[in-house]
């Protein structure tokens, strides 16, 4: 239980911080666009993940420095491409998006976003699998630690969202879907560049 309890907490302080993919899920949650397939997708490549940095995957990455520089290069050019795609949107606004509405893109299409969003970026792979697959190492009973963190991932990514929905009536507003692209947009260029100078 203890070992649990360890990844459950471990997992959620390094899921917690806002990145590109929490980004991703609250828009889908505020828009009520395909929210279970989206969560239930960050949940499972997070588990894939932390499993194969619980069972050792995290040193062969660490012995391997080239596999994270791919990552890095593919991840910042994916999240300038996405993040050039959020401020044209904010740029745009005017198109009356109210949760639930408006033209939505498909569930192929949603998925391929967040599946480079998910397993373009480097970040993702060294706290699942490189830092969590480490502490892991310190805890006996392995397979306690890496469902505790699994589990972390699948409270927090459904319960951001659904519970995305709650801001609806904030959301009604076009100029606040305005703000809400122009931050994604913050969010993806801002990890883009931290990519590209801290490589």
């Amino acid at each position: 239980m203890s070992a649990y309890l360890a990844g459950l907490g471990t997992g959620l302080s390094l899921i917690v911080a806002i990145g590109a993919q929490n980004a991703f899920v609250l828009k889908q949650g505020l828009m009520r666009r395909h929210v279970l397939a989206t969560c239930a997708f960050c949940a499972l490549s997070d588990a894939i993940l932390i499993v194969a940095g619980v069972m050792g995957a995290g040193a062969l990455a660490a012995r391997a420095p080239w596999f994270l520089q791919a990552m890095r290069w593919g991840g910042a050019a994916f999240l300038i491409i996405y993040g050039a795609r959020a401020f044209r949107a904010a740029w745009r606004g005017g198109e009356a998006l109210q949760a639930g509405s408006g033209r939505a893109a498909g569930l192929g299409a949603t998925l391929l976003v967040l599946a480079g969003l998910t397993w373009l970026n480097p970040h993702v792979w060294l706290d699942t699998v490189v830092l969590l697959g480490s502490v892991s190492a310190s805890w006996d009973s392995k397979a306690g630690f890496a469902f505790g963190a699994a589990s972390g991932s699948v409270l927090f990514f459904f319960a951001l969202g659904y519970g995305a929905r709650w801001l609806s009536p904030l959301f009604a507003r076009p100029v606040a879907w305005r703000v809400l692209d122009a931050l994604v947009g913050v969010i993806m260029w801002s990890i883009a560049l931290g990519l590209i100078l801290n490589g």
